[in-house]
């Protein structure tokens, strides 16, 4: 597998480890198109930046964002 660099601002899909709470590994790097589709589908807040280093604009409470990973 080939490595991928990850940048503040891409979207990227985790998977949380069963028999570690607290890693994660990263399944997927969005592309731009596939980011706008994600925010398109109403799977990212509408404040989510595509292509930006900004990534989201609003309160504090609006940038934590969690994941459920059963619902995936």
């Amino acid at each position: 597998m080939d490595k991928v660099w990850i940048n503040q601002g891409d979207i990227i899909l985790i998977s949380l480890r069963d028999f570690q709470d607290d890693k994660a590994d990263v399944i997927l790097k969005y592309n731009t198109e596939e980011a706008r589709n994600l925010k398109a589908y109403g799977e990212l807040p509408e404040s989510a930046k595509i292509n930006e280093t900004d990534t989201f604009q609003g309160s504090e409470d609006e940038l934590d964002v969690e994941f459920d990973i059963d619902e995936i």
